[in-house]
């Protein structure tokens, strides 16, 4: 169980908060300097060096976002030009890439950064680069959006690159794509020129997620455990009926895979800020606010207590929490990522720890104070852990900013240093996107500014 700390601030993180901006600012120099755009997308690293991995090039948008968090923090131009030349330059394929849920992380991470930025007065707008944003977000979120599959009792979601059958937990978080684009009015055309609500999607998929991919202990299986995450839930796209989870990055369907339940629980508590920004006359064709929110305020919640529940004392979880090598493993210790058992995985408690924060933040505004100050506590003690050693990567000669992260352990993706049984020492783009993210998140609150979210608020 973590041992949160309830004295800490956000304020006591901002030395640590500075020492990472400056290592970060020359991890993300340093891999524009080195990386050759004909490799794809920089993915994870190998005894230091980024390395790509063909599966679907998801973490473009890691790379270019995570200059714009540097600028966003620090206020370096050079990261904002970086960010927004390369965005303009590449990421146009991602906007209309039909095979992926992924455009919450890629385009998100990047058109709606500097769409952002220019909302909240942070850079001017030249020519017409507003609108070149806000059309590529309409954009992005119609054709996630469009990735579809209806399922029994009037719900669906948006299916993973596996095919129709398959909702993966990852895509809780890839919604901000819909979210931005209905924010801007936009709406997704099918045959016959029938209209289809994006807010509409983002709340059925929501709902899909809740009840299948998260446990509340009511019994659907022997390992109904409150707060677990199946990562993936297959149905029968015939007839749509559920028909038992499953994953593709955990150790079973049965166990929860660490960084699936983080993309829940951080997906849901942003969405829930994202809610207060919509109207009630907008939410009442599907339940209204009261049930929309109770349903996300629930599932987050609910993963948020298992996060504290089974991850070790300092807030690093293992892989996932069935890994057999578990059971030789003390839990009640923090985890030692040299081990031989099982890895660690510091970018699961990247995006945990924001997600924790913004439910405590999240219930503090709806008054639930108790719960709130639990959460933010935990996250903030997960947020200086990954800060300091031995996470943070201080060594010039490694390209990661955030270390021993990992990506696919069951297709022995990771690289295992010579001398070891299991993965470590190296860092992800998206392990190190969300430390950035994190960062910048605690860092405006403890400066007292207006609370880091996709959307201008």
């Amino acid at each position: 169980m973590i041992a949160i700390d309830q004295a800490l601030r956000p304020a006591d993180l901002l030395p640590a908060l500075a020492r990472m901006w400056d290592l970060s600012a020359d991890k993300i120099s340093t891999l524009e300097e080195a990386w050759d755009p004909k490799d794809g997308s920089p993915v994870f690293t190998v005894e230091g060096r980024y390395t790509a991995r063909g599966w679907t090039e998801w973490t473009q948008g890691f790379v270019f976002g995570s200059a714009l968090l540097q600028f966003d923090a620090t206020g370096d131009r050079s990261f904002l030009d970086l960010g927004r030349a390369r965005t303009i330059e590449r990421m146009a394929p991602h906007l209309s890439h039909m095979g992926v849920h992924d455009h919450g992380f890629n385009n998100v991470s990047t058109y709606g950064a500097l769409l952002r930025l220019i909302q909240e007065g942070r850079i001017p707008a030249e020519g017409k680069e507003r609108e070149l944003y806000e059309v590529a977000l309409k954009v992005s979120g119609a054709v996630q959006a469009r990735r579809w599959t209806k399922v029994e009792g009037g719900l669906g979601y948006i299916h993973s690159f596996n095919g129709a059958h398959s909702l993966f937990a990852d895509t809780m978080r890839t919604l901000r794509a819909l979210a931005v684009a209905h924010r801007l009015g936009h709406v997704l055309f099918e045959e016959g020129d029938r209209q289809v609500s994006l807010l509409e999607r983002l709340v059925l998929h929501s709902r899909t997620t809740a009840t299948y991919a998260v446990f509340y202990g009511e019994g659907r299986d022997i390992y109904d455990v409150p707060g677990r995450v199946a990562h993936e839930s297959v149905f029968n796209v015939a007839d749509g009926r559920y028909r038992c989870p499953g994953t593709q990055q955990g150790y079973s369907g049965f166990s929860t895979w660490t960084r699936g339940l983080a993309w829940v629980l951080l997906g849901f508590a942003e969405e829930v800020e994202f809610l207060a920004t919509v109207t009630d006359a907008d939410l009442e064709p599907f339940g209204g606010r009261r049930r929309i929110v109770d349903e996300m305020l629930r599932a987050a919640e609910a993963t948020a207590e298992f996060y504290i529940r089974t991850t070790p004392p300092d807030g690093v979880p293992y892989w996932d929490t069935g890994a057999p090598g578990l059971l030789a493993v003390d839990l009640d210790k923090p985890g030692d990522p040299e081990n031989d058992k099982e890895p660690l995985d510091s970018s699961a408690a990247a995006i945990a720890g924001q997600g924790l924060i913004r439910l405590g933040r999240a219930l503090l505004a709806s008054g639930k104070a108790e719960p709130a100050a639990r959460y933010v506590q935990a996250g903030l003690t997960v947020t200086r852990t990954l800060l300091g050693a031995p996470y943070l990567s201080g060594a010039k000669a490694h390209q990661g900013l955030l270390l021993h992260s990992v990506y696919h352990r069951p297709n022995g993706w990771d690289f295992v240093p010579k001398g070891r049984k299991v993965p470590c020492g190296e860092s992800s783009q998206w392990g190190d996107y969300h430390l950035r993210e994190l960062g910048l998140y605690v860092q405006r609150i403890a400066e007292g500014k207006p609370d880091y979210r996709f959307f201008a608020s």
